[in-house]
C-alpha cells in the first residue's frame, strides 16, 4: 500500500519554516515514515515537473510557506493546489504576508529604485535593471514577473488551515503534522497548532492597566526595564494585546516584545488597529498636542502595527504614485 504523500515549497520567505520542519528532530522520522515526501526543492532534489505529472488530488499535504511575490511563486502555488487534497498556510508569511508584505507601502518601481539604483552599498552607473526575458548565446533566460503586491497564500488560492509563526514552534510543527496524519482534521479555515487567547493574556509580567506612558521607547535604548513588568506600560511596543497566542511566550520572558507573529488573536479582525488601540490604553494624557507628541516616539508606527499581516490587513497596501 503506498503512503500517503507530502509536498512543501518555499516561496516569499527568509527560510526560517524550512528550519522550523528540521528542527523536529527524530519526530522526522516518524514523518519520513508515514508520508511519501514528493517535493521539496530547499531539501530534495525534485523538479517542478515532476509536480506536473501527479494527479490532481494525489498529495495528501502541502505545507506552503512564503507570501507570493512574484509570478512563479503564483503558478507553483496554483499548481500544489491542484495536486493537494490539503493546503496548510505554513508560517505568517503564507497566513499574512508577513515580513515581505511590508513591501507593499510601495510598488515595484520604487522597490527597483531602492534596491538597484539608490541604496549606498550599489554600484550600478549603467543603471541595469534585470529583465524577465534576456537572449544569450545558449538560448532565452527568463526571469519570473516581480509583482507591484505582495500578496497572502490564500489571496492566491483556497487553504484548508493556518499554522502561524514566524517560525511556528517545534512542538506547534509536529502537533499540526500528527493530526494530519491521525485524519481527525479541524474544521477548514482553523488556525491550527495556536491558541485561542492573546499573547498578553498568557505573558506573566505584572500588569495594572494604567496610563502610564510618557514616551515610547525602542528597545536598544532602554536599559532600566523591569523583568516583572508589562513592557507596554514601560513604553515598549509590544504587540502582545492584538496578537494570538501558542508561541509559548518565548520573546516576553526574554525581555524582548512580541513582535505579532502569530497573527491577530481570535475575534480580531484587523491586528494592526487592534495594536493601536492597546497603545493608547496606556499613553498618559488627554491634551491632543501632548498625545501627539507621544505619538511621535513611536519610530515606524505601520511597521509595528503591520509588521507580519499587511496582506490580510484593512490595509492591504499603501496607494503609491510614480
Amino acid at each position: 500500500m503506498s503512503k500517503p504523500k507530502l509536498a512543501l515549497y518555499w516561496a516569499a520567505s527568509c527560510g526560517g519554516c524550512e528550519i522550523s520542519v528540521l528542527e523536529v528532530n527524530e519526530a522526522i522520522l516518524d514523518v519520513a515514515d508515514f508520508f511519501d515526501i514528493v517535493f521539496w526543492p530547499v531539501g530534495l532534489d525534485f523538479k517542478y515537473h515532476h509536480v506536473e505529472a501527479m494527479a490532481d488530488g494525489e498529495v495528501l499535504l502541502c505545507m506552503f510557506n512564503g507570501a507570493i511575490r512574484n509570478e512563479e511563486q503564483q503558478h507553483i502555488a496554483k499548481l500544489l493546489r491542484r495536486k493537494c487534497q490539503v493546503m496548510v498556510a505554513h508560517g505568517a508569511c503564507a497566513c499574512w504576508g508577513g515580513i515581505p508584505a511590508l513591501g507593499n507601502v510601495a510598488n515595484r518601481e520604487e522597490i527597483f529604485d531602492r534596491a538597484y539604483f539608490t541604496a549606498p552599498s550599489v554600484d550600478n552607473a549603467e543603471k541595469t535593471l534585470p529583465q524577465t526575458s534576456t537572449r544569450v548565446a545558449e538560448g532565452e533566460l527568463k526571469l519570473p514577473v516581480f509583482f507591484d503586491t505582495v500578496y497572502a497564500l490564500d489571496q492566491v488560492v483556497p487553504v484548508e488551515y493556518y499554522m502561524p509563526g514566524c517560525p511556528p514552534v517545534v512542538d506547534q510543527t509536529v502537533a499540526v503534522v500528527q493530526t494530519v496524519m491521525s485524519g481527525d482534521l479541524p474544521p477548514a479555515g482553523s488556525v491550527v497548532g495556536a491558541g485561542s487567547k492573546t499573547v498578553c493574556e498568557e505573558c506573566p509580567r505584572e500588569k495594572h492597566d494604567e496610563k502610564k506612558v510618557k514616551r515610547f521607547r525602542r528597545l536598544h535604548l532602554c536599559d532600566d526595564l523591569d523583568p516583572t513588568k508589562c513592557l507596554l506600560e514601560q513604553g515598549v511596543v509590544c504587540a502582545g494585546p492584538a496578537t494570538r497566542s501558542g508561541c509559548g511566550g518565548k520573546c516576553v520572558s526574554v525581555n524582548m516584545p512580541c513582535r505579532g507573529c502569530y497573527g491577530p488573536a481570535a475575534g480580531v479582525t484587523d491586528q494592526g488597529t487592534k495594536l493601536i488601540a492597546a497603545l493608547a490604553a496606556v499613553i498618559d494624557s488627554t491634551d491632543p498636542d501632548e498625545v501627539q507628541q507621544i505619538v511621535d516616539t513611536i519610530d515606524d508606527p505601520l511597521g509595528y502595527a503591520y509588521r507580519f499581516g499587511m496582506s490580510s490587513s484593512s490595509l492591504r497596501r499603501v496607494r503609491t504614485h510614480g
